[in-house]
């Protein structure tokens, strides 16, 4: 009888339980974040963005992470990944390297036709990640460490978004950010037509759009912003890693969200990932000249017809001080959207990309006649470097002319073929990159077109830095591509640049005539722009249409020829009545808030162990007798981790640590830690920790009040 009973209450409530368990999920996709460490080699590198060879790392400034976000309708269907690297760009032979692991994992769930892999552009990490001769010449060649810490952390981030996928909704805003960027070739804009430029209000874009991510619960798991701005707030002179204005913009966010987590171990993820900005300076002060503080000649940016002298500072007093408001006013922004964000997002998710040779490409005109681009080459304003960060010798931004010197320089290594200086008129080759093979291609060729879609928003990941109207006529080529193909009106597209490889600038072919920085950096000649607008409309077309598009022609992996001419690390020593880790500047007894703790240690070479997902220094707490807290690390702002080497020929190093105080901590005694790796002669590392004495911190409004409350 009881059995009888059992059965019928369970009959009874069958139909309850089946709704509960196939009740769809209420959120409108699936959405997974993952936050990683990538950080180089914090010794003895030569840094990526301003191509100087006298600035190499020795230290650490600022942490760099991947940041990878996932989207799914369902845990069964179609996937896209978009990841933002602290990068001065994504490598595509990083990204490749990590689907390949990836598919040993997961099958097909991720290749590299759904996953975007975009760099926020900072000019301060490690170098020596490209596949590509040139870009890796100033970092004398090819680094491994560094290439494979940016594989390490591209993949682990993707593998934590993957584990915590869950159900979401996704908002999305956009608003006006002003005072943050500036056009660093505002005369090469206005070679644009008036008609065009009369659309905008300003010569560059001022637009921020934000994605905002919901779960369940209603909590906030995560943020992408977009907006177009240089990461050049830390100048060339600087010598440690930074992740610059963006990178810390997305630590200011995280930290919103994650209270008392450290830098990159937090659940919510934000990334300040970037757009079309090939002409666009965070320096707002604009260039003026060093010797007389004068404007610089805006055709040239010169001075006196010296390039070195023309530089852009701005807007605060110091690099530091520049970059923290420049970040400021992303977080601030990005903030007040993120709150307010309430364009619901729906619809499919889907992809579409091509491998494109863009040497190749067949491109017609408006007035009928066919023009083809051309084989990768560097003008003569390539050399002159920007306002960002100068060139040097007698190189000139502006120039349509060349040198009999620099040609006789020029053609010992490759004189262009007359071919390629029809191709690239007006101009002037100065580097003739893509006739030279030796010891393999010094840039790429077949290069990575993309569109991921989650519903009406679209990406367009591009392989280069789009100045700011040809990243204009991209959006609204797409746009205009996927909405005349059925896409409804209020459909959203962004750029997201320096995406899976780099191929340098894409100037308009107006700003091509100006030639300066950016159009000499524009590889593939005066119809670059054109070709890519073609392609990616295809693409377009394709996705609207539910056509698959073409996969193209496979890149070239060239990991197994890289030459690379910077020696390893011979030994560490620690001076005679040492240790490693000795303390050689100790803490103050005493320290107001708001000043700053400097101390130095005995220390050995950050390339023994980079420390990847960890620190070489804390910052402590003593908290309920002897227990220590860590508040700070060497990712956080208020710290810095400098190495000086002090010997080459005895091995001798020290690590100067400094913690700047907020004026708003705590109270309380405090010590500083230093973390390590020595290497002996005979190869064997091992690792070491040193701390200073403890300290006192006091109230900067009250110096006594905590020795008060201590009595």
């Amino acid at each position: 009888m009881a059995t009888t009973i059992s059965v019928l209450i369970r009959l009874h409530y069958l139909p309850v339980l089946l709704l509960i368990f196939t009740i769809p999920n209420s959120k409108s996709y699936y959405v997974g974040v993952g936050i990683a460490d990538i950080t180089g080699p914090a010794a003895e590198v030569n840094m990526m963005g301003y191509a100087n060879p006298g600035q190499t790392s020795h230290g650490i400034h600022l942490r760099q992470f991947s940041r990878a976000f996932i989207f799914a309708e369902s845990l069964s269907s179609k996937r896209t990944v978009f990841v933002s690297l602290d990068a001065c760009w994504s490598p595509g032979a990083v990204k490749r390297l990590v689907v390949q692991i990836l598919k040993n994992k997961f099958g097909d769930l991720y290749t590299e036709r759904n996953i975007a892999v975009s760099g926020t552009h900072t000019h301060g990490g490690s170098g020596g990640f490209s596949q590509y001769l040139l870009f890796d010449l100033t970092a004398l060649g090819f680094n491994q460490q560094n290439f494979g810490a940016l594989v390490d952390g591209t993949l682990q981030s993707i593998i934590n978004a993957h584990e915590n996928l869950q159900p979401a909704d996704i908002f999305m805003n956009s608003g006006e950010l002003l005072d943050s960027n500036i056009n660093r070739s505002p005369t090469a804009y206005l070679n644009n037509p008036a008609e065009e430029r009369s659309k905008y209000k300003y010569d560059v874009d001022k637009e921020m759009v934000v994605l905002k991510f919901v779960n369940q619960t209603g909590h906030g798991i995560g943020m992408i912003s977009w907006f177009a701005v240089h990461g050049t707030s830390m100048n060339n002179t600087n010598k440690m890693l930074t992740s610059d204005n963006k990178g810390y913009a997305s630590l200011l966010f995280e930290q919103q969200f994650n209270p008392g987590a450290l830098p990159g171990k937090g659940t919510f993820v934000a990334a300040f990932a970037q757009s079309n900005l090939g002409d666009v300076s965070p320096n707002t002060k604009g260039p003026h000249c060093l010797d007389t503080g004068l404007p610089c000649d805006a055709i040239t940016s010169t001075c006196n017809g010296k390039n070195e002298l023309c530089v852009a500072f701005g807007p605060g007093k110091d690099m530091f001080e520049s970059t923290q408001i420049i970040a400021n006013n992303q977080y601030q922004k990005a903030l007040e959207l993120y709150n307010s964000a309430q364009i619901k997002i729906t619809g499919p998710v889907d992809f579409r990309h091509s491998y494109i040779n863009m040497t190749q490409q067949v491109v017609p005109l408006a007035n009928g006649t066919k023009v083809q681009t051309c084989k990768p080459a560097m003008g003569y304003s390539f050399a002159a470097g920007t306002t960002d960060g100068p060139g040097a010798f007698d190189f000139k931004q502006g120039s349509n002319s060349s040198n009999p010197f620099w040609n006789l320089v020029r053609d010992l290594i490759k004189e262009p073929t007359e071919n390629q200086k029809r191709c690239h008129f007006p101009k002037p080759i100065l580097l003739d990159t893509g006739e030279i093979s030796l010891p393999y291609l010094w840039q790429p060729q077949i290069v990575d077109n993309q569109i991921l879609r989650i519903g009406q928003f679209v990406i367009i990941a591009v392989p280069g830095e789009f100045t700011t109207m040809s990243g204009r006529r991209m959006r609204d080529n797409v746009y205009l591509a996927l909405t005349s193909q059925g896409f409804p009106a209020d459909t959203k597209t962004v750029i997201a640049g320096l995406a899976n490889e780099y191929a340098d600038y894409i100037a308009t072919y107006e700003e091509y005539q100006q030639q300066r920085y950016e159009a000499a950096s524009t590889i593939f000649g005066p119809h670059t722009l054109e070709a890519y607008l073609q392609t990616f409309r295809s693409l377009a077309i394709q996705m609207a249409q539910g056509q698959p598009s073409p996969p193209g022609p496979t890149p070239p992996n060239q990991l197994d020829k890289q030459i690379s001419l910077l020696p390893g690390v011979i030994f560490d020593s620690a001076p005679s009545g040492t240790q490693f880790g000795s303390v050689v500047k100790d803490a103050e007894s005493t320290y107001t808030a708001g000043s700053t703790v400097t101390v130095t240690f005995v220390s050995a070479n950050p390339r023994n162990d980079l420390r990847t997902g960890d620190t070489f220094l804390t910052v402590e707490h003593k908290e309920n007798g002897d227990n220590w807290v860590v508040l700070y690390a060497d990712a956080n702002w208020e710290t810095r981790f400098k190495w000086v080497q002090t010997s080459l020929i005895l091995g001798h190093s020290q690590a100067e640590i400094m913690w700047e105080i907020p004026k708003d901590q705590i109270p309380g005694v405090y010590r500083i830690r230093h973390f390590g790796t020595s290497k002996s002669i005979i190869g064997s590392k091992t690792p070491f920790v040193g701390q200073t004495k403890e300290f006192t911190v006091v109230n900067s409004n009250n110096p006594y009040l905590y020795q008060i409350i201590q009595m």
